[in-house]
């Protein structure tokens, strides 16, 4: 049920971000008077469809080929290649006929239609929900780094007190792209000592390998108690209970749960000593720990479930009109991002396999549990992604038609129809190969994860 979910929320974002992107060219087209003759959602390769209807002139339909969609315009060479209109002179409600201005407009209306989809998105969200943050001076404890945070120089207890000289406000602010992409010193106080530590440009690829997770923990350092203990686990066998608090592991005191997690890792399918708080009542404890570290059973499950104190948080209300400058910066915040991922990549600092993300990777970034809130911030996030993407100077693109127009209004006059046909040719087979490439690179994430 959970892929089921997860394939349905996929194609469900999918479908209303193609739709609504290829709907701006087609308002664009209709308000300059082009006659629009096909809307699909998908692509009918080889005019195979698994749905259509005409009205008013118009073939609306579903396509077989899940790669997108189209508005197929007249006097329009797209990427269905179909030249044999051209061969007439240009007519009246026709794209060539019309001036290079307004061909323009009709090319970058989709990327306009996605970019208002994304701030109204954030905007609505920043609305209802506000904004809700752990407060960067509340964080007791420091915080957990994982692989990643570990190789750079970070230790569990670290506070991360400004970034380059700013300090920081939020403790959320830690894992954002600002620190991630940027460059970034880290002002770190560890104990009496005070020191810097760089962020280093490379970072993107490890975070492509291991998960943004294993940079610095989404919560901070907390001590905790026993919510839960599965039944017949090695936990429960070991007499564990719920509301017990484990002070000790093999002589090692025990404060905090990540201290809890690399201890019991030293002990990978052996038994342990542990001490336990229960009522007021301390009491000393065997238990078997499985191939990973854990108390569940042999085949490496979580035995118990942590609870955590609730963390101090802070909500800022921003009202309707407040929200609007937020959620506009949210919006350009996930453009800027992507031109910062590219520009890494041209740069030597990224590996193009580590910043791109296809169909699967979105599958599980909507995830296996149905959450609205959750679904409509990534919509909105992956309409500025649409959108930037389709700006991309690639021919068969909106940005390629785009960069062909203003060349033209440049020189005065259209390039031929001969060199359009050739470059749009050309653009399909590179889309095409890096979809080839896009979803090969999906699988084998998926296979090296597992």
């Amino acid at each position: 049920m959970s892929i089921v979910i997860m394939v349905g929320q996929l194609i469900l974002g999918l479908s209303i971000l193609v739709i609504l992107h290829e709907l701006g060219h087609f308002l664009a087209a209709r308000a300059f008077g082009i006659k629009v003759e096909k809307f699909y959602l998908f692509f009918d390769a080889w005019n195979f469809s698994l749905f259509k209807f005409n009205y008013k002139g118009v073939e609306y339909g579903i396509g077989w080929l899940p790669l997108g969609g189209y508005v197929k315009i007249a006097g329009m060479i797209d990427e269905s290649m179909d030249t044999e209109q051209l061969a007439g002179p240009p007519q009246p409600w026709e794209f060539r006929s019309k001036p290079a201005w307004q061909r323009l407009i009709v090319m970058l209306g989709g990327i306009i239609v996605n970019v208002i989809l994304g701030i109204f998105i954030f905007w609505v969200l920043t609305v209802k929900y506000g904004e809700t943050y752990i407060p960067n001076n509340s964080v007791k404890y420091g915080i957990v780094p994982g692989i990643i945070g570990q190789k750079m120089g970070l230790k569990a207890g670290d506070k991360i007190v400004a970034v380059n000289g700013k300090p920081v406000e939020r403790f959320e602010d830690l894992m954002s792209s600002r620190v991630l992409l940027d460059h970034t010193v880290l002002s770190v106080e560890r104990d009496t000592q005070h020191f810097n530590i760089t962020v280093p440009p490379t970072i993107i690829n490890d975070l492509s390998d291991y998960g943004l997770d294993q940079f610095i923990s989404r919560v901070p350092r907390t001590k905790f108690a026993i919510d839960s203990v599965v039944p017949k686990s090695n936990a429960q066998i070991a007499g564990l209970k719920k509301g017990d608090s484990i002070t000790m592991v093999n002589g090692a005191k025990i404060t905090f749960y990540d201290q809890l997690q690399s201890e019991l890792k030293k002990f990978a399918n052996k038994d342990v000593a542990i001490q336990v708080k229960r009522n007021d009542v301390v009491k000393q404890l065997t238990v078997a720990v499985n191939k990973d570290g854990m108390l569940g059973f042999k085949d490496g499950s979580f035995g118990i479930s942590a609870k955590f104190p609730e963390p101090i948080e802070k909500t800022i209300d921003y009202g309707f009109f407040g929200s609007l400058p937020r959620g506009a910066s949210k919006a350009w915040g996930t453009f800027a991002d992507n031109a910062k991922g590219i520009g890494k990549v041209f740069k030597g600092e990224a590996k193009f396999n580590k910043v791109v993300g296809g169909p699967v990777a979105i599958a599980n970034l909507f995830g296996s549990r149905i959450d609205w809130v959750h679904f409509w911030s990534l919509v909105g996030f992956l309409s500025m992604v649409l959108a930037f993407t389709n700006l991309l100077p690639i021919p068969a693109l909106d940005g390629g038609h785009a960069v062909f127009l203003i060349i033209e209004m440049i020189k005065g006059k259209p390039l031929s129809d001969k060199f359009l046909e050739r470059a749009q040719i050309v653009g399909f087979v590179v889309l095409i190969s890096l979809m080839v490439f896009v979803f090969g690179n999906d699988i084998v994430k998926q296979v090296l994860k597992k």
